[in-house]
């Protein structure tokens, strides 16, 4: 049998090194390509370089490249080498953040956009057969949700409980148009567009997951990105943190990253054409930033030092559940695995074991 390779982008990234993880079990090799750009964009703090060594160290037939995916000649070479043996290909490498994309608007788009297409041009060029699965996200939405009839409780905003998105949220049929993304959310646009229209287009195997708050214990989180993994970083350091806007009632659904990697693992065991999902902690696994709040301070037994800011980020979502029912009703085998306590504790036990 023909050897078997899965790439992965962002390999050293929340996302990219759980499927490091998961999928050296189910291929032959795996390659990493990741240069550590979030230490650029977030600063040394989020550097990945930590990641790195560990994989490298943990996984013989893990193969790490850094490669800038807006370079197209390395990427080229990288898929020649491999060629036909390549299977699968996980682009989880991103810009992520909204607030650093308004300041450097074209390494964002660079990045995000031209650096997909140019990871969808590698694949149909020399393995088409393969299936391609994008890291997409909810911000591809917009501000839209905003518009829902929202309801200040206690601790949280909530929809209306007459609403249709109230019993499983947000699904694949709102509208991506009219409405403002921020600059990170429009490159994103333009990427998940691309992925949608190879597989239609080119008849590719292609899989779009539009993420909630994807997270877990391999996070490198920062202010700008990385809401449950930087929360807990400072609630067990006493650093201080920052609440923007809502009234910190602002809802985000969680979901690990081992499990949205196990969405992946489904759709590549029988894939489709550009095929859309909302992938996040859906009502299994959501709160709101004060509850966020409540539950560090719980697991650490400490007071957590942050402050209350009335400015909201640009396009920033004041309630999101995503409701992950299409994904479920064509892969009825899925189900979720760690819901959100399972979450900040794993955090935790990895922070307080020696890695901040």
């Amino acid at each position: 049998m023909t050897p078997s390779v899965c790439i992965i982008t962002g390999s050293s990234g929340l996302i990219g090194s759980q499927s490091v993880e998961f999928f050296s079990e189910k291929f032959d090799t795996v390659v990493g390509i990741d240069n550590n750009m979030r230490a650029k964009f977030f600063g040394e703090g989020a550097s990945t370089e930590w990641n790195t060594r560990r994989l490298m160290n943990a996984y013989p037939h893990f193969r790490h490249h850094s490669i800038d995916i807006r370079e197209e000649a390395p990427l080229e070479t990288l898929f020649k080498e491999y060629g036909s043996r390549i299977r699968l290909i996980i682009h989880a490498a991103a810009q992520p953040s909204h607030d650093w994309a308004a300041r450097d608007p074209f390494t964002d788009f660079t990045v995000n956009a031209n650096g997909t297409l140019n990871m969808l041009e590698m694949t149909r060029r020399l393995c088409p057969e393969a299936t391609f699965i994008f890291t997409s996200t909810n911000k591809v939405y917009g501000d839209t949700p905003n518009l829902l009839p929202l309801i200040e409780q206690e601790k949280r905003w909530e929809i209306d409980a007459k609403h249709p998105y109230f019993a499983k949220g947000i699904d694949e049929e709102m509208s991506i148009d009219k409405t403002k993304h921020s600059l990170f959310g429009a490159s994103k646009v333009a990427a998940d567009v691309l992925v949608q229209e190879y597989g239609r287009y080119f008849g590719m195997h292609t899989g779009i997951f539009r993420g909630g708050c994807l997270t877990g214990p391999n996070h490198s989180g920062a202010q700008l990105h990385g809401f449950l993994s930087y929360l807990m970083k400072c609630a067990v350091t006493g650093d201080h943190y920052t609440v923007f806007g809502y009234k910190g009632k602002q809802v985000r659904d969680n979901i690990h990253s081992w499990d949205l990697v196990n969405m992946f693992w489904h759709f590549h065991q029988a894939p489709r054409q550009g095929e859309v999902y909302n992938a996040g902690g859906g009502r299994h696994s959501n709160c709101s930033m004060t509850e966020a709040i409540d539950l560090c301070e719980q697991i650490t037994g400490k007071k957590m030092n942050y402050s209350y800011s009335e400015d909201n980020r640009i396009g920033d979502h004041i309630w999101w559940i995503s409701d992950v029912s299409k994904f479920k009703s064509h892969y009825t085998d899925w189900e979720y695995k760690y819901n959100l306590v399972d979450i900040l504790q794993q955090i935790h036990a990895n922070m307080t074991s020696g890695h901040l």
